[in-house]
């Protein structure tokens, strides 16, 4: 693999040829696209030799000397030349500098800052001046920026916004982001997510949806890690008909009201267009994941850009059955034309007691499904039980026509509640074919 930024800088080679071709390079900086690739340990040659063309840092500061952070310093106080600014692990001493950097950066394409330090120096109002015309990504991961508001509004053609891991001093309110919208219309990719959960989103007030939304027709992906309401407000204010990947990732609520995300997907008709999902409960979070891949084989992660992916931080099973229910009931048009549905386990994790209401209220909105896929644990027996009650059997998942059991072997309670399950349905005039085994291929389900 090539070293960052070795791309731009291969014309160094060709300069050294000859005087003619000194001459050629030289004389076209800006067709042949020149830039000076700077380093911690090259730049003051690099500025002292070479032209004034434009400067491109890309490098990880991991480990970074006192010395070779002056060079960075003072290659970024040459803000007119800066085209292209990508540092990995920056220190808050380095950060400290792009704090100071208060000058406008016109021919700033690119810039992607990332950093894991603790209380990270703010970035200020006054950031670039507050004006990066020509900026096309703004990449910034764990750097606290309020007043972002004021950047982004100066940029005529955003491509790339990722405001990610924002810590509590940066948190970005909701009102400012709301403002930057109308401005993003270019955006292809839109990813917002924040360290922690922020509950005065909105001066505790709901944004209401706008008389006319903002369309962004280019945008393919979206990501956001944050409080259901911050969401509502943004997927409020836009319209995404040919969004493709759609990341939610929310903290621990009581409560998820989300009318407004569930009209921004059925405007969605990518997003709609799914037909398969897998529900998984894990130690810290639980996850639902939607996609209209063709097959979707036993303890197959589903590493697709394609789809809808929810994910909820909680802990305690009840909690995350109970949150999940929430959501999905509320949040997912899509539910009601899903055919395939796959259910899985830590069976370590998975509490006793659980409230079976809890089951109930998730499967009911799968009035589609016609393959279940149970990886056999803990929570089977009592799902099927349930299933096998008078409300079960017709209410809940009608058009049911295969159940999965995974795992190597049935238990005792399983095999029962399976008896009676079939057994329900058989009466009831919805018969249904159960199947064993191991591994499990989607493509093998007989529909």
């Amino acid at each position: 693999m090539d070293r960052p930024g070795a791309s731009e800088d291969v014309w160094h080679t060709l300069v050294h040829v000859c005087q003619q071709w000194r001459f050629v390079v030289f004389g076209s900086p800006r067709r042949l696209n020149l830039q000076l690739l700077c380093t911690p340990k090259r730049v003051q040659k690099i500025l002292d030799i070479w032209p004034a063309l434009p400067i491109l840092m890309e490098f990880l500061a991991t480990g970074m000397q006192l010395g070779n952070m002056a060079n960075i310093a003072a290659a970024l106080k040459q803000h007119w030349r800066a085209r292209k600014i990508h540092i990995w692990d920056i220190p808050n001493s380095l950060m400290k500098e792009f704090a100071e950097m208060k000058k406008p950066c016109p021919e700033l394409t690119s810039l992607k800052l990332n950093t894991n330090e603790e209380y990270v120096p703010i970035l200020p109002d006054s950031f670039l001046g507050g004006s990066a015309p020509r900026l096309h990504t703004l990449d910034l991961c764990g750097i606290p920026f309020p007043a972002i508001r004021r950047l982004v509004l100066s940029i005529q053609n955003l491509v790339v916004l990722r405001l990610w891991s924002v810590p509590h001093s940066g948190h970005i309110p909701l009102e400012a982001m709301v403002t930057c919208m109308p401005a993003l219309t270019a955006l292809e990719s839109f990813e917002v997510g924040f360290q922690s959960p922020q509950f005065q989103v909105g001066g505790g007030t709901r944004c209401l949806p706008p008389l006319m939304r903002i369309v962004l027709a280019d945008l393919t992906k979206f990501r956001f890690k944050g409080n259901c309401e911050y969401l509502e407000g943004i997927v409020s204010l836009i319209d995404a008909p040919l969004l493709y990947h759609f990341e939610i990732t929310f903290f621990n609520q009581l409560i998820y009201n989300t009318p407004l995300l569930h009209h921004f997907i059925s405007r969605t008709e990518i997003i709609q267009a799914h037909y398969r999902a897998e529900v998984e409960f894990y130690n810290y979070r639980t996850e639902a994941r939607f996609s209209s891949q063709n097959v979707m084989a036993s303890h197959e992660v589903m590493t697709s850009h394609e789809g809808l992916f929810l994910r909820i931080l909680c802990t305690p099973s009840d909690w995350q059955l109970s949150s999940l229910a929430q959501v999905c009931s509320s949040s997912f048009p899509l539910l009601y034309t899903l055919e395939h549905l796959k259910i899985l386990s830590n069976p370590s994790h998975w509490q006793d007691g659980i409230e079976n209401t809890h089951w109930m209220e998730l499967l009911h909105p799968f009035t589609s499904v016609k393959n279940l896929v149970l990886y056999d644990g803990p929570f089977v027996a009592p799902v099927l039980q349930e299933l096998a009650g008078a409300g079960g059997v017709t209410e809940v998942l009608p058009m049911l026509r295969n159940l999965h059991i995974e795992g190597p072997q049935q238990s005792k309670p399983v095999e029962e509640a399976i008896r009676q399950f079939t057994a329900a349905r058989q009466l009831s005039g919805h018969p249904v074919a159960v199947l064993y085994h191991p591994w499990f291929s989607m493509t093998s389900a007989t529909t």
